[in-house]
């Protein structure tokens, strides 16, 4: 060996390194492994329901017409835009229970209508017994 140089024995060598991207993806495969296996063995229980069924060969006619009570700010109210008091309600709601098979009944209110009134007419159409109830979200000007 020379004096000013020193030979490496390590030239022909390269040093062992850990390539972590291929770790990575194997990694990503075992997590993605597990996940699928875990899902695959969870049972998914439901309640079965019987949902409707849309037809389009019904024609609406006027019997399927809800009974549109309108209620307005000074108390009085409307059967389908007709005026009436609320104690004719009563027996209207007795006679329309006798002739339809399905009665349906719509409340609505004018814009400034109170709430105790409405409350009286949503009570009279509980005690008729009628349990297609909806209520106007909608507002409308007084007797339409």
């Amino acid at each position: 060996m020379a004096e000013g140089g020193s030979v490496k024995l390590d030239e022909g060598k390269k040093k062992a390194r850990i390539e972590i991207i291929p770790l990575i993806d194997v990694i990503f495969f075992l997590l993605a492994t597990f996940v699928l296996f875990t899902l695959s063995l969870a049972k998914i229980q439901s309640v079965p329901i019987n949902l409707p069924v849309a037809s389009n060969d019904r024609t609406p006619n006027k019997d399927d017409e809800p009974v549109r009570l309108q209620i307005s700010d000074q108390g009085t109210c409307y059967w389908n835009r007709e005026l009436i008091n609320l104690s004719e309600i009563e027996p209207r709601l007795t006679q329309y229970m006798s002739q339809n098979a399905n009665p349906r009944v719509l409340i609505a209110g004018d814009d400034k209508a109170k709430f105790g009134p409405t409350v009286q007419v949503l009570d009279e159409v509980r005690k008729a017994g009628i349990q297609q109830v909806s209520v106007e979200t909608r507002v409308s000007s007084t007797g339409h």
